[in-house]
């Protein structure tokens, strides 16, 4: 046998143990996964909140929404804060069927008006309820709401009771920053999403087709 094929072959019993250490782990892993999932098996409406200074919350609960509308579910949308700016999701999903109810006086900081946004938030408030407590909706995104509670325009307990009380299969997402704790306790999944680079603090304008 030559030098070459000597190491040729150390190289290929060398890559058959790789292979066979990489089957092993991976045999492993979906054990524990399968045993994940076998235990996993109650239904019941999910309550996500999608919390955290980072971009993309509404987008994710948006992306829910046309998941649940692809596979025939009845989805229906509240937006609050961000009322007066187009909306790109809106002008499709409503289009597939999603009602929707707008806030409509758009950015706190740019109303300067805690009596009128007050009234606007409860205004949106009140439509959610309904939606709330309607059985034939199988998801409902509540956006931007945590800033609602924040602000104290719209009573927590009222928010809580209204999720506790829905039909026990309606799946329910909140986004928003600094979700209330009480929220995030009630919560069956919470997603905290953190900045690590913005386009906006290098200057750059928010952008129709992609922000919003």
């Amino acid at each position: 046998m030559t030098t070459e094929n000597h190491d040729n072959e150390s190289t290929n019993e060398v890559d058959a143990t790789k292979a066979q250490r990489h089957k092993a782990r991976q045999q492993k892993v979906k054990q524990g996964v399968d045993a994940q999932i076998a235990a996993a098996q109650d239904e019941k409406g999910i309550l996500l909140v999608l919390t955290g200074n980072g971009k993309g919350k509404s987008t994710s609960g948006f992306g829910s929404v046309a998941r649940a509308v692809g596979h025939g579910h009845k989805a229906a949308v509240v937006q609050f804060i961000k009322g007066t700016w187009a909306c790109g999701e809106r002008n499709l999903l409503e289009g597939a069927g999603v009602e929707f109810h707008v806030m409509g006086t758009g950015f706190t900081w740019e109303t300067q008006d805690k009596e009128k946004d007050t009234q606007a938030a409860m205004e949106a408030w009140v439509e959610a309820e309904k939606l709330l407590k309607d059985e034939s909706i199988n998801m409902v995104l509540l956006d931007e709401l945590t800033y609602m509670v924040s602000y104290h325009y719209i009573e927590l307990e009222r928010v809580l009771t209204a999720l506790k009380n829905r039909p026990p299969m309606q799946h329910v997402i909140i986004t928003g920053r600094a979700c209330h704790r009480d929220i995030i306790e009630l919560a069956d999944t919470v997603s905290e999403v953190q900045p690590i680079k913005h386009a906006f603090n290098d200057g750059i304008k928010a952008q129709l087709g992609f922000d919003y």
